[in-house]
């Protein structure tokens, strides 16, 4: 037995005296390590700590760079609103885009284990990660386009309008000039006389557009009829001319399906709408001696939808593409952390009585926090430095509510007012921003590198 431990503790003075000789074989060689890290610690320091002690050194210079102002160019950032806008609008991006991609990059995760096709899906979400910020701006830019027939957000948004709300007949028409039709406010129209029964009512439009006539038929005269209001509405308007104004030719369109109301006192007293011919009738006991009047509604401008790239809506516009491209991301890497999660522990919950959401939540997350917090720290400093997106996406008229501190560095330093040493400022508190959000990354990984 004594053998035996004499003979290890020579092992492990043998194996203590050969770890010493390898260290000193390491120490020895360490000018040569530094030989073959020298290159690329030259290109680091020129493309990393020169721009950055330039930057510092010529944010105290102003806009020619002859003249020392000192911190005058950063008291100048805050004072400007323009770069308020931009740091107000990063705190937005910095809070939203990153949580918004890693929760759904975690929904898609955790979902893709139980369905067929998992893989397939997976495939379909991270595909936009292979597309550059220059590509997805420009999609993006078509896709919140304001027209429906050109915007797949507006043409969804209006199909989805246009199911539970009626169009408008005819937007965009109005009555004839001196046709006895008279504006009452809000878009509507009234005639300027009482009508009577037994005398029929021209109501002659112009301005429609072509698209609203497709199937209509020519317009006829409407007849007198015993207890009856009758009338006719057309577009009065015949192609080539020679037609006579405020009659009805004989190729002449007429306006079906338009609301007819019968005004008395401010209240209607009676409605109708006009037939394939455009004609419509009235009950003369109560339309009789009142006034009619088209309805805003007939003519009201066809719901165009929203107006995402507008100064209220461009941000979140901008932020819903960046998730778009990077919820992929979040999903790969958080996939590959759920691979390492324990199948025994979740089955031993569900055997437990836990149902699925208890299991979600108080198991494969809290295992998943590291893979959540590395994910959650990258896009952070991702959308520290978003630039690509918001110059591409955001049009003239809204770049200054979507502005954020990187597009108002380029501005600053490239653009008609230009001036390096702000741009330069702009540069240099970026990069404090960003330094936090490293500092805790970094710590992260040495903590990990422990364990």
């Amino acid at each position: 037995m004594s053998d035996v431990q004499v003979s290890g503790a020579g092992g492990r003075r043998r194996r203590s005296a050969g770890g010493g000789g390898r260290g000193r074989v390491r120490g020895g060689r360490r000018w040569l390590a530094g030989v073959f890290l020298l290159p690329a610690l030259v290109l680091l320091g020129a493309l990393v700590g020169y721009p950055i002690v330039f930057s510092v050194v010529r944010s105290l210079f102003d806009a020619s760079g002859d003249g020392f102002v000192g911190l005058d160019n950063y008291g100048a950032m805050f004072s400007d609103e323009g770069i308020r806008t931009a740091l107000r609008n990063n705190v937005i991006w910095v809070v939203v885009a990153p949580t918004v991609s890693t929760a759904l990059g975690l929904v898609f995760a955790v979902l893709t284990e139980r369905i067929r096709w998992g893989t397939a899906f997976k495939l379909v979400v991270f595909m936009p990660m292979a597309i550059s910020m220059l590509a997805a701006g420009i999609i993006f830019r078509l896709v919140y386009d304001q027209a429906p027939e050109r915007g797949v957000a507006n043409a969804v948004w209006v199909g989805v309008h246009d199911t539970f709300a009626d169009p408008a007949p005819f937007p965009g028409a109005k009555p004839r000039p001196r046709a006895g039709l008279e504006a009452s406010g809000g878009g509507s129209f009234t005639t300027g006389s009482a009508v009577r029964a037994g005398s029929p009512v021209l109501l002659p439009l112009v301005a429609v557009q072509p698209d609203d006539l497709r199937g209509a038929r020519a317009a006829a005269a409407a007849r007198p009829r015993p207890g009856k209001v009758t009338g006719t509405a057309w577009l009065d308007f015949t192609r080539g001319g020679g037609g006579r104004p405020k009659a009805i030719d004989g190729d002449e369109k007429a306006l079906a399906g338009l609301r007819i109301e019968a005004v008395r006192g401010g209240r209607v007293v009676a409605s109708a709408t006009t037939a394939a011919d455009g004609s419509f009738a009235l009950p003369a006991g109560r339309a009789d001696g009142a006034r009619l009047r088209l309805p805003a509604a007939n003519f009201a401008e066809a719901y165009r939808g929203v107006d995402w790239l507008g100064p209220a809506l461009v941000t979140p516009a901008i932020i819903g593409s960046y998730v778009w491209m990077w919820a992929g991301f979040a999903m790969v890497l958080i996939a590959a952390g759920l691979a390492g999660v324990p199948r025994e522990l979740l089955e031993a919950a569900r055997v437990d009585g836990a149902g699925e959401w208890q299991v979600f939540r108080r198991i494969t997350v809290p295992l998943l926090a590291p893979v959540l917090v590395v994910v959650l720290v990258t896009l952070m400093i991702n959308v520290l430095k978003i630039f690509d997106l918001v110059y591409i996406i955001a049009p003239g008229s809204s770049i200054r509510s979507a502005n954020v501190l990187a597009l108002q560095l380029f501005q600053s330093s490239f653009g008609t007012d230009v001036d390096e040493g702000l741009g330069s400022a702009i540069a240099v508190f970026l990069l404090l921003l960003v330094l936090p959000v490293m500092y805790v990354n970094l710590r992260r990984l040495r903590k990990e590198r422990r364990r």
